[in-house]
């Protein structure tokens, strides 16, 4: 029997942050899916982990289990956790953060983890991420390091403490340090894919140089391509 897939609120929000050709290698290196920093995300890594969350969805439609994003910006989704791993990796290092390979296990099978949620839901975490998040289950591993460097960064703005309620003024100081990393890392996309939005760090598509319509939809806003900070 189908089993209908259902998504906490709750449980959502925490995959997503507290707050993604050849006529492109003028402003990305040839075979770049994105630059950050020094670094870059290959095309064929993204490939390869695109192929990986396509196999989980095909995997997930098997059990009766559907995406809660759209398939078909696949590459985008993907793009844009890889990105943000960068993005946290360069936040843990300036920020001098420092996770063991524990903090990331208790990020996905502790109390009130990724995995106890899944669980609550009745699928396997690499299920409930990959249906949930767009997160290739290859990439969980790096996905549980981005949830306990986040979890450092808001415990230690929070003077030692876990907050036990939403604080308007503790998001803004963990967004502005996950914009000072970004603008550190100079994140470039190959237009290929979209651009790196800003707002909602992610990679979106690209404004066409010649709207079809002069008109704007009011439901769009443009992507926010240079970092606020």
């Amino acid at each position: 029997m189908t089993r209908r897939f259902r998504v906490s609120v709750r449980a959502a929000a925490a995959l997503i942050v507290v707050g993604l050709a050849v006529s492109a290698c003028s402003t990305t290196q040839l075979g770049a899916a994105a630059i950050t920093g020094s670094g870059r995300i290959t095309s064929e890594t993204l490939t390869n982990q695109v192929a990986n969350l396509t196999a989980a969805y095909q995997a997930n439609q098997a059990k009766g289990i559907k995406p809660q994003r759209p398939v078909d910006q696949a590459a985008q989704q993907v793009l844009s956790w890889l990105i943000l791993f960068s993005i946290y990796d360069k936040v843990a290092q300036q920020q001098h953060i420092y996770v063991t390979p524990a903090d990331v296990n208790h990020q996905l099978y502790g109390p009130n983890s990724l995995s106890s949620v899944a669980s609550q839901s009745r699928v396997t975490l690499a299920q409930y991420v990959s249906a949930a998040g767009a997160v290739p289950p290859d990439l969980i591993t790096q996905l549980g390091q981005y949830l306990a460097i986040q979890t450092r960064l808001v415990t230690r703005l929070n003077g030692g403490q876990p907050p036990t309620a939403p604080s308007p003024h503790l998001q803004s100081q963990v967004l502005h340090a996950q914009c000072m990393a970004a603008k550190t890392l100079s994140v470039q996309v190959n237009p290929q894919f979209g651009v790196f939005d800003y707002r909602t760090y992610t990679v979106v598509p690209a404004a066409p140089k010649l709207a079809a319509d002069p008109v704007p939809s009011p439901s769009t806003s443009k992507p926010l391509v240079n970092p606020p900070c």
